[in-house]
């Protein structure tokens, strides 16, 4: 689904989560012959650190039943200074260099799965990787624009916002570039009954050249549904960026993908 909303230009950047067990070289492969020749889209890395996904890296710690531990217990721990910054930079590091050896290079940018790479300690961590093995590369921050979409309305995006101010200042102490904003998030759970297509407007607003817009479209498979709660509204945001009306929505909010 991502490989055909890159083609048609629906969408214009990717995130590649080496850790998980289905992706492999081929779809390495065929993210790199779409890409051919002029860069038509960004791929960057999708750093993951949370289960139900296991390390890469041999020895890491902490971990449960061989996998990372949840979102929240790493949150926690990051919060209370209880994760291995060595460990979390091995990880890190070890999932960029499998980036490297499929794609044949660094990624464009670093973003992480559940926004993870944002949380404390493992920040610092990250940023230090980035900076030592692809420092052009930007990293997603996840605060929103100042006049954005219900700024105190969305509970997990204040969560983010916090969390990026100091994940901001911390990138620009290194000289890490950063999107000057973002936004993207709801409540993904099916009971909400969100209709996508009527919220995607309200995440343009205000948001300024360069902003990064988080989106999961996707098909659903055994796999997705074995590994990720996120499911039957990968369909919806599928079909909505695919629909021949999305382009002149953007057009007509004054938005460019480039």
């Amino acid at each position: 689904a991502i490989r055909d909303l890159l083609m048609h230009q629906r969408i214009n950047a990717t995130s590649v989560m080496v850790a998980a067990p289905s992706f492999h070289r081929s779809e390495a492969a065929s993210l790199k012959m779409l890409n051919a020749g002029t860069r038509r889209f960004a791929i960057g890395l999708h750093v993951t650190l949370t289960a139900p996904f296991h390390p890469m890296s041999p020895g890491f710690r902490p971990t449960r039943d061989g996998a990372f531990l949840t979102l929240e217990q790493m949150l926690l721990r990051g919060l209370l200074r209880r994760l291995a910054k060595k460990q979390l930079a091995l990880e890190i590091a070890t999932q960029f260099k499998a980036f490297v050896s499929m794609f044949g290079r660094v990624p464009d940018f670093v973003d992480g799965h559940q926004h993870v790479h944002i949380f404390p300690q493992v920040r610092e961590a990250l940023l230090d990787v980035v900076r030592e093995v692809a420092p052009n590369a930007w990293v997603r921050q996840c605060g929103r624009a100042a006049n954005g979409r219900g700024l105190f309305s969305d509970r997990k995006a204040l969560v983010l916002d916090a969390l990026s101010r100091k994940f901001r200042k911390l990138a620009a102490a290194q000289g890490i570039k950063t999107n000057p904003a973002f936004t993207g998030t709801y409540d993904f759970t099916p009971a909400a009954g969100v209709d996508f297509g009527a919220l995607f407007p309200g995440f343009l607003k205000g948001l300024p050249a360069g902003g990064v817009v988080m989106c999961h479209p996707g098909h659903v498979d055994a796999e997705l549904e074995r590994l990720d709660p996120l499911t039957q509204q990968r369909e919806r945001e599928y079909a909505f960026f695919r629909d021949d009306g999305f382009p002149d929505m953007l057009r007509a909010n004054g938005v460019v993908l480039s």
